[in-house]
C-alpha cells in the first residue's frame, strides 16, 4: 500500500473508546478484529469480544488481566489503554465510526485482490487468474451492501402496498401453458429452478419454448454448454415458424416456397425478442454471472429475466474440487441461487438423471435421480422432471406426450401437467383431453 497506508486511526481509536463506554454495543457491532488496521486495536477489540462473551466486566483492569503481560506492551501499555477508554464523550457516534472502519477495510481488502490479481497475471495462467479474480470481486462486491437492522415494519409496508396492486393470476414469468402456470404463477423473480429428465426426452426443446415465449415481453438469457447457438437458432426458427427439423438440416436442397416464407418471417419475428444466447465453450460459474450482471445492468432492475442453463452437470467446477464430484456440483448449484437472489433473476437449470431410473419398473423420476442430488434438492426452490411414456413403451397410447412433474416447489402446490411434444417442429403445446 506504499507510504499511505488505507485507515482511519482516529475513527479506529473511537470505535474501541465508544465500546468502553457502553460494552453492550459490541454485540451489535458487524465488523470483526480484523477489520482494524492497526495490530494494537485488533488485540483490544478481541479482548473485549471476550470479556463480553464471558459476562464479565469491561474495564481497564480486566482488559489488561484479558491481554495478559506478553501482549501488554503490543498495546501501548496501561497508559494507552487508559487513554483509549476515556477518548470520547458519548456513544452517539458509534455507528459512524464503525462505518468508517468497514469502508476502510474494504478499501484494502479491494487493494489485496487486485494486487494478487496483478502478480497472477506475470506469473499464472491467464484464465484462472481471471476466473478466480472475478469471483473474489463478486464477493467482495457483495460485502459492500449496507448491512440493514432486519426490522420487518419497513417490509410490512412494502407488502401491504405489494397486496393492493391486481397481479392476475400470472405474478412471475409465464411458461406459456395455462396448466403449468396455474401451479406455478409463473416463474417467480429470484427462485433456482432445476428441470431434470434423461437423455433425448426433450429437455432444450422445453426450455428453448420457455425462453422464446419469456423473451417476448421479458429478457430470456440461455447458456448453452451441449450446442452452439447456430444450433439452437435452428431450433427456435422450427418452433416459431412450424417449419420442419428434417427440412432444416438442408434448406437450400429441401425448402419450398412455403417454407422461405414461414423461414423469413420466423427470423423476424425472434429478431424482435430480447433472446440472448451464449455459447462459449467450457462456462463456468463466474462466467455465467458476469454476462448476467451485465444485461441486469443494462436491462435495469425491473424487468423480469429468465436465466436457462443447458445443462448443470457440463459447467466448469473449482479445480480445487476435481476430486470431489458432489463437492463441484454442490458449489455449481449454491452459486446458482446466490446468482438467482443477488441479481433478482429466475435461473433454470437442465439437469441429467442418473440411470438409476432404468433399473426400476415405474421409471417416473423422483428426487433421488437427479445426479449429485443433496445439494441441488436443497437449493432448488422449484424442481420439475419430464417424463415421457413413449420413450420407454413404443407402444403406449401416451404417444408425444410429456408428463411434466412438480415434485418441489417451495411455495406453492406440486402435481403433473401433460403438454402435447411435435418432435418434428420442436413444439409444446397443451394436452388435449
Amino acid at each position: 500500500m506504499g507510504q499511505h497506508p488505507l485507515f482511519n486511526q482516529a475513527a479506529e481509536e473511537a470505535l474501541i473508546g465508544t465500546l468502553f463506554l457502553e460494552p453492550k454495543l459490541v454485540e451489535e457491532c458487524t465488523i470483526t478484529s480484523k477489520q482494524f488496521y492497526m495490530k494494537r486495536l485488533q488485540i483490544l477489540f478481541t479482548a473485549i469480544t471476550k470479556l463480553n462473551e464471558q459476562g464479565k466486566p469491561l474495564d481497564i483492569i480486566s482488559i489488561v488481566e484479558e491481554i495478559g503481560p506478553d501482549h501488554l506492551e503490543v498495546v501501548g501499555g496501561i497508559s494507552y489503554i487508559t487513554e483509549i477508554s476515556t477518548s470520547v464523550p458519548s456513544t452517539v457516534n458509534f455507528d459512524y465510526y464503525e462505518d468508517i472502519v468497514k469502508k476502510y477495510a474494504q478499501k484494502r481488502q479491494m487493494l489485496k485482490v487486485t494486487g494478487k490479481i496483478q502478480n497472477e497475471v506475470q506469473n499464472g495462467n491467464v484464465h484462472t487468474t481471471l476466473r478466480d479474480g472475478i469471483q473474489e470481486l463478486i464477493m467482495l462486491e457483495n460485502s459492500l451492501v449496507d448491512e440493514e437492522d432486519g426490522h420487518i415494519s419497513p417490509s410490512l409496508v412494502s407488502l401491504y402496498d405489494d397486496c393492493e396492486i391486481d397481479l392476475g393470476e400470472i405474478t412471475g414469468i409465464g411458461s406459456g401453458f395455462k396448466q403449468l402456470d396455474y401451479l406455478t404463477g409463473g416463474f417467480q423473480d429470484s427462485d433456482f429452478i432445476v428441470v431434470g429428465a434423461r437423455p433425448s426426452v426433450g429437455k432444450t426443446a422445453f426450455a428453448i419454448n420457455l425462453a422464446l415465449h419469456a423473451a417476448v415481453q421479458h429478457v430470456a438469457i440461455m447458456f448453452s454448454l451441449e450446442m452452439s447457438k447456430k444450433q439452437l437458432l435452428k431450433r427456435a426458427l422450427c418452433n416459431t415458424g412450424g417449419i420442419s427439423s428434417v427440412k432444416m438440416r438442408n434448406p437450400r436442397r429441401n425448402f419450398a416456397d412455403e417454407d422461405w416464407r414461414k423461414f423469413t418471417k420466423a427470423m423476424g419475428r425472434i429478431s424482435k425478442t430480447q433472446l440472448h444466447i451464449f455459447d462459449k465453450g467450457g462456462m463456468d460459474i463466474v462466467y455465467i454471472w458476469s454476462r448476467v450482471r451485465k444485461l441486469r445492468s443494462q436491462y435495469g432492475e425491473e424487468k423480469k429475466m429468465l436465466v436457462v442453463i443447458d445443462y448443470l452437470q457440463l459447467i466448469m467446477g473449482d479445480p480445487k474440487h476435481r476430486a470431489n464430484r458432489q463437492a463441484e456440483i454442490s458449489e455449481i448449484s449454491r452459486m446458482l441461487k446466490i446468482m438467482a437472489r443477488e441479481l433478482n433473476v429466475v435461473v433454470m437449470a437442465l439437469s441429467q438423471l442418473s440411470r438409476g431410473v432404468e433399473s426400476r419398473q415405474d421409471k417416473h423420476p423422483i428426487l433421488s435421480d437427479l445426479r449429485e442430488s443433496g445439494q441441488i434438492e436443497q437449493d432448488a426452490d422449484v424442481i420439475a422432471f419430464l417424463y415421457r411414456e413413449d420413450y420407454y413403451q413404443k407402444e403406449t397410447d401416451e404417444q408425444n406426450i410429456v408428463e411434466v412433474i412438480l415434485a418441489k416447489q417451495r411455495n406453492g402446490p406440486i402435481g403433473t401437467i401433460k403438454l402435447a411434444f411435435d418432435k418434428e417442429y420442436g413444439k409444446f403445446g397443451e394436452a388435449k383431453g
